[in-house]
């Protein structure tokens, strides 16, 4: 039998919040994350806005000469990872990784470094660092780029700096698919664990590709939002009838999984269950989802068996929900063919529309959403859902959350190239 996974530690940095407690405040007041570009000049470029990340330090997080050799994505990793190990009771506020080792530890803080585990899903990595570069190769030339190239924007090693600062020497890695990146992450960390060959695995999305090259692209393919960029707080609105693409976004959301009864012998706090997950790919096209959803579909009935559950025992959904023409009314219609007349008693919503298309980190930010959800027993809300497009007809919990009881949710994820990935979460009551 597979070994129960738990969650005892959150961490992020995202455009509602450089933490945990205001990020989730951003989500409970409804709050747009989406601005103005800040980071480049966006004069010239179609899109001019985006949901950043804002007031973002790392050296608040970390020591300023390891911070200069990373890139921003990996920045945003450590530091959300830390933030999920203090949470978790595993590493104390201030202590090096090198102490965080079991012998000599309090049972509060124990844990074996070879049974603990990095597994982070990143869409696309050092962007960044990779449009720096080749401004100094073609300017320059080549003896002039800079020596850190290679490690600053390869995706692996952002879990490489967050092993290094957590002191992880298990399975170290990363994965790429996409806007499921993250999802997939959880997804690996609960077969990881559940076949017994870790204890911890530090899992969940990173990404930072609000950049020249990261907007200019997803203008050209016609992905992002133009026609809001006078009133940015509105941009982004899933389901919608006047949405016309996703806002591009940035940040890490990171969840400490961990075995059952190692967290119990510990005394760890656990937060909720890991308890299925699901992944497929659409094998249709390259940028659009299968417009009837097959792969998808397919997706979160795994997740359910994955996790023994019934479409019935879902209480809420933490859509994809883009904001694209397209995406939104496919979604809408994969939940009705899997959980039938339930679809309409369960509730849905899009949290993308608050803080923005996290790309490779929007499964991991999303989890954070759904295993709040629970602790709280709240619907988040669906901003800027003004007008439901025709055949978008469930309840996205418009404007304002409410509460309500909540047992299990379930989170999708669907990304280019037509990956699907599914999480479920629930409560340990």
């Amino acid at each position: 039998m597979r070994k129960r996974v738990v969650i005892t530690g959150l961490g992020t940095v995202n455009p509602l919040g450089n933490n945990v407690a205001d990020f989730w405040q951003g989500i409970r007041e409804g709050r747009s994350g989406v601005a103005p570009i800040t980071r480049f000049d966006a004069t010239e470029y179609q899109t001019k806005i985006a949901a950043e990340v804002k007031n973002f330090n790392a050296a608040d997080f970390m020591d300023r000469k390891e911070a200069r050799k990373m890139d921003l994505f990996s920045q945003y990793a450590v530091a959300a990872s830390l933030e999920a190990m203090r949470d978790a009771g595993l590493m104390a506020a201030g202590v090096a990784a090198e102490g965080s080792v079991s012998e000599g530890a309090s049972p509060s803080t124990a844990y074996d470094p070879t049974r603990l585990g990095v597994i982070l899903g990143i869409g696309i990595g050092g962007f960044q660092t990779i449009e720096d570069s080749y401004w100094q190769l073609y300017e320059k030339g080549p003896s002039r780029v800079p020596p850190m190239t290679i490690p600053k924007l390869i995706a692996n090693i952002g879990p490489g700096n967050v092993a290094i600062a957590i002191n992880a020497q298990g399975p170290v890695y990363s994965l790429a698919t996409a806007c499921a990146s993250g999802t997939d992450a959880l997804g690996n960390a609960l077969r990881w664990i559940g076949e017994g060959h870790g204890d911890v695995v530090v899992a969940g999305g990173v990404e930072a590709c609000v950049t020249r090259l990261g907007v200019s692209g997803f203008n050209v393919i016609q992905a992002l939002s133009t026609a809001y960029n006078d009133q940015p707080e509105k941009a982004s609105r899933p389901f919608d009838k006047n949405r016309d693409g996703f806002v591009i976004g940035e940040g890490a959301g990171i969840l400490v999984c961990e075995e059952y009864e190692h967290a119990r012998a510990r005394g760890a706090r656990i937060y909720a269950e890991l308890a299925g997950s699901g992944v497929t790919c659409d094998a249709n096209h390259l940028t659009s989802p299968h417009p009837e959803g097959r792969g998808a579909i397919a997706a979160v009935k795994m997740a359910l068996n994955d996790a023994g559950l019934a479409p019935t025992d879902i209480d809420y959904i933490n859509a994809h929900g883009t904001s694209t023409p397209v995406n939104d009314p496919i979604e809408t219609s994969v939940i009705k063919q899997v959980f039938g007349d339930h679809a309409y008693r369960l509730k849905v919503s899009s949290t993308k529309s608050m803080h923005g298309h996290l790309i490779g980190a929007a499964g991991g930010v999303e989890a954070i959403v759904c295993v709040l959800a629970i602790r709280d027993q709240y619907f988040p809300p669906t901003i800027n859902l003004d007008e439901p497009d025709e055949g978008c007809d469930l309840d996205y919990v418009p404007h304002r959350g409410v509460e309500g009881t909540i047992r299990t949710t379930l989170s999708n994820s669907l990304g280019f190239g037509g990956h699907n990935g599914v999480v479920i979460l629930r409560s340990m009551q």
